[in-house]
């Protein structure tokens, strides 16, 4: 019986991988994720929760800059009415400067709109600060790739 007991200690002990714990960096990609399952939730209340009550939203389709919780809540208040609408993170760039951390990237949000499915390419930089034990996000920048090209070869900056 005690041959049993430690082969099956053995077994479990070596089969589970040690837990490694996160660090910043790991920890600031999650709280992009959660960003992401917070707007895949098409929950305004869920994503608005990421964000401080300082915080800036420089928001991909909006005129103006939301510099305030009432602000960013407006541009996120009509989640709802679009279900299907996605977003996949793709290449993330993510700095930790004490409690401040930045992620730059990329991403791709989707949606179906008469009947057809349609991507749309963006850029993205959030600004996080680490308080109460969770990063929080105090900056968002989002804008459409085709937009930053059309403007940049317009400048003639970027043009191959």
């Amino acid at each position: 019986m005690k041959h049993i007991l430690l082969l099956v200690t053995a077994v479990v002990l070596l089969g589970v991988p040690p837990r490694v714990p996160a660090g910043p960096k790991e920890d600031v990609a999650a709280a992009t994720q959660a960003w992401v399952a917070a707007y895949d939730s098409r929950d305004p209340a869920q994503i608005t929760a990421l964000y401080v009550p300082e915080a800036v939203f420089m928001c991909t389709t909006a005129k103006t800059v939301s510099a305030s919780p009432d602000a960013i809540a407006e541009y996120f208040k009509d989640a709802g009415k679009r279900p299907n609408a996605r977003v996949t993170l793709g290449e993330q760039h993510i700095r930790v400067y004490g409690d401040v951390a930045i992620n730059t990237g990329d991403y791709t949000f989707s949606d179906v709109r008469d009947g057809q499915n349609v991507a749309t390419p963006a850029r993205y930089t959030f600004v996080y600060r680490y308080r109460d034990g969770k990063w929080w996000i105090v900056d968002h920048h989002s804008s459409r790739v085709g937009a930053v090209m059309r403007n940049a070869q317009f400048l003639g900056v970027c043009s191959a």
